[in-house]
C-alpha cells in the first residue's frame, strides 16, 4: 500500500513544500499576521461605505461580509486546493488535492497547513472585496451573493501560477512577494470587468466627469487608517516566519511600506493642489495613498529606501491620474478600484523587475536583482508576462462569470430599486429602527412615478419578450431610447405649484386705488406691521 504524504514526510522520504516548511516561531509569525490582515475587510468596508452615497452604505458594508462568509467558504472547498493542492493531477496551470482543508490529528505538518490555510484565506477575501467597490450603488445584492462565492477560481488560480511549488510563473522566475500581481491586479482587473459589465450609474455623468460627493469623506479616511494598520501585517507578515534572516526582512519591509506611502502621500497632495488650485479633494489623497502601498506590495523587503520612496509616488501618481481618464470613458467606477489595485498592480510588479536587490540569505528572487540593480532584462520581462497573464486571466474569466450569473439573476438593479437607493430596497432592516416599513414592504410598485413609469415597463417587456440581457438593454435605454444614465434627473416630474382658489386677480405689485376697475375694486385684505408679537389686526380697503 502506498504510504500518505504525511508518513512520507514523517520519513523524509518526500521534499515538504515550502508552504509547509515552517517551524513553531514561524508559525506564530503567520497566525497573528492572518489576524492583522483580517481587519482590512473593515476598512475596506469604511472606505467603501464612505464613498457611496448614504442610501446605499448598509449595502456596501454587506457585500462585504458575503466576501467573507461566503469567499471564505469556496476557498475552503476548493480555493485553498486549486492554488497549493498536491496530487497526480496538479500541472504548472491549476493545482488539485487537498479539498475541504481538514489534516489528520496524526499528520505532521498540520499545525503548518492550518497556518498556511488561514494566511491565504486573508488574501483571497481582499482579492474579493476589491471588486465590491467597483460595483457599488447599481449591482442587484443577489446576483453580487453568487459572484463572491464563485469568485475564488478568479483568485486562487493564478495565486498558484506565482506562489505554488507548480506555477508556472514561479518556475520561470516571477517575484512578488505579498500580491501586487495575484491579488491587488487580480481584483483590479476583475474591478474594471464589473464596471464594464454593469454601466455607470444612474445620473452618473449627466453633470459632467467630476466625482459625485461622498456620502462620509470621514468614514472613507477612516478606512484608509485601518487599511494602512493592515497592510503592514500584509507586508511583513509575507516574509512568511522569523527564523533565521527572515526577521531582519519583516522589519524591512514595514519600514518600507511606511516610506512608499510617504512618497505617495506627498506626491496626491502635490497633485490635488495643481489640479484644484489651492485645494484638496479628500478622495485623491486617499486613492494616492492606497496606490502607494500597493505599488509596494510586490517588492516590499527588496527596495531600498529611495526606491521605495519612487515606487510609492509613482503608484499615486498612476492611481490619481487614471481614474479621470476612466470616467472619460464612461467606465463609472465608484470608489477608483480599477485604478489603485489593477494599474497601481501593474506598477508594482513591474517596479520588481526594475529596483529590486537580491536578498541574501533569502531565495526570494532566485538570486537575480532588478535592471537598475545590475540585474540585467531577464526579471523585468518575467515581470511582464506576469503582468499580462493575471490581467488577462482576472478581466476575461470574470466577464465570463457575470454573464453566466446575469442568466440567473440579473445582475443590475432595477431603475427604481437604484433611485430609491439598496439600503431601503433590499436591506429594510437598516431602516426598521427609525421608520415604519411595513408598508414599503407591501407596496406593488415601489418607487413608480409617472415619469419613468413607462420606461420600466419598456425594460421589462424587452427582457421578457424579446430575451434581450444587460448589454443590450444598456445600449438600448442609453442610445436608443435616450433615456436612463444620462438623463436620470428627467425622470422626476416638475412640481407644479398649485393655483389659488379665490377670484382676485392681481397684475402688479402696485394698486391705484383711484385707477382701479371695477374687478379690481373688490376686497383686497392688507396687513398692518406691529411692533409686538401679537397676530397682526386685519384691515380690508374697498
Amino acid at each position: 500500500m502506498e504510504k500518505s504524504f504525511a508518513e512520507r514526510v514523517k520519513n523524509h522520504t518526500e521534499q515538504i513544500p515550502w508552504l509547509y516548511d515552517i517551524t513553531q516561531e514561524d508559525t506564530n509569525w503567520i497566525i497573528t499576521s492572518s489576524f492583522m490582515i483580517f481587519t482590512m475587510q473593515t476598512g475596506f468596508g469604511m472606505l467603501e461605505s464612505g464613498c457611496v452615497s448614504i442610501k446605499n452604505e448598509v449595502n456596501i458594508m454587506m457585500k462585504n461580509v458575503v466576501d467573507i462568509v461566503l469567499g471564505g467558504l469556496t476557498y475552503w472547498l476548493f480555493g485553498f486546493a486549486l492554488s497549493f493542492g498536491r496530487s497526480p493531477y496538479t500541472n504548472p496551470f491549476i493545482a488539485f488535492g487537498d479539498f475541504c482543508v481538514d489534516p489528520d490529528l496524526d499528520d505532521p505538518i498540520k499545525g503548518a497547513i492550518y497556518a498556511a490555510f488561514i494566511f491565504q484565506m486573508s488574501f483571497a477575501t481582499t482579492a474579493t472585496t476589491i471588486v465590491s467597490g467597483a460595483m457599488a450603488e447599481r449591482c442587484n445584492f443577489k446576483a453580487y451573493c453568487l459572484f463572491s462565492l464563485l469568485n475564488t477560481v478568479v483568485y486562487c488560480v493564478p495565486a498558484g501560477w506565482v506562489w505554488g511549488d507548480h506555477g508556472f510563473l514561479k518556475k520561470l522566475g516571477a517575484v512578488d512577494i505579498a500580491g501586487s500581481g495575484p491579488v491587488h491586479l487580480i481584483g483590479g482587473s476583475s474591478a474594471f470587468a464589473s464596471a464594464i459589465m454593469l454601466g455607470p450609474r444612474l445620473g452618473r455623468y449627466d453633470n459632467g466627469l467630476d466625482p459625485l460627493p461622498l456620502g462620509s469623506p470621514v468614514n472613507a479616511v477612516m478606512g484608509l487608517f485601518v487599511l494602512w494598520w493592515g497592510w503592514l501585517a500584509f507586508n511583513s507578515g509575507s516574509t512568511y516566519g522569523l527564523t533565521g534572516a527572515k526577521y531582519e526582512y519583516a522589519a524591512r519591509a514595514a519600514v518600507m511600506t511606511m516610506i512608499a506611502s510617504f512618497g505617495g502621500g506627498c506626491t496626491s497632495i502635490a497633485y490635488s493642489l495643481i489640479r484644484l488650485k489651492g485645494k484638496i479633494e479628500v478622495i485623491d489623497i486617499i486613492n494616492g495613498v492606497l496606490g502607494s502601498l500597493v505599488a509596494v506590495t510586490a517588492g516590499c523587503f527588496l527596495y531600498e529606501g529611495w526606491a521605495a520612496l519612487i515606487v510609492g509616488a509613482i503608484g499615486a501618481i498612476v492611481a490619481c491620474m487614471s481614474m479621470p481618464l476612466l470616467d472619460r470613458a464612461g467606465i463609472d467606477d465608484p470608489v477608483g478600484a480599477s485604478s489603485v489595485h489593477g494599474l497601481g498592480g501593474i506598477w508594482g510588479v513591474l517596479a520588481v523587475g526594475l529596483f529590486a536587490q537580491n536578498p541574501l540569505p533569502l531565495e526570494t528572487t532566485n538570486g537575480r536583482s532588478g535592471l537598475f540593480k545590475g540585474g540585467g532584462w531577464y526579471l523585468l520581462g518575467i515581470q511582464a508576462l506576469s503582468c499580462v497573464c493575471l490581467a488577462s486571466w482576472g478581466f476575461f474569466v470574470s466577464v465570463v462569470m457575470l454573464w453566466c450569473i446575469n442568466k440567473i439573476v440579473t445582475i443590475r438593479m432595477e431603475v427604481h430599486m437604484e433611485l430609491m437607493g439598496a439600503d431601503l430596497t433590499e436591506h429594510l432592516s437598516a431602516f426598521r429602527p427609525c421608520l415604519d416599513t411595513s408598508e414599503v414592504e407591501n407596496m406593488a410598485n415601489v418607487g413608480s412615478n409617472p415619469a419613468h413609469d413607462s420606461k420600466i415597463h419598456i425594460i421589462q417587456e424587452m427582457n421578457r419578450k424579446q430575451k434581450h440581457k444587460l448589454s443590450r438593454i444598456l445600449k438600448d435605454i442609453t442610445k436608443n431610447r435616450n433615456f436612463g444614465i444620462n438623463v436620470a434627473r428627467k425622470l422626476f416630474p416638475a412640481k407644479k405649484v398649485p393655483k389659488p382658489k379665490s377670484n382676485t386677480k392681481i397684475k402688479s405689485s402696485r394698486i391705484s386705488v383711484g385707477n382701479a376697475t371695477a374687478q379690481s375694486r373688490k376686497k383686497i385684505p392688507t396687513i398692518a406691521v406691529t411692533s409686538d408679537n401679537s397676530p397682526p389686526p386685519m384691515a380690508w380697503v374697498d
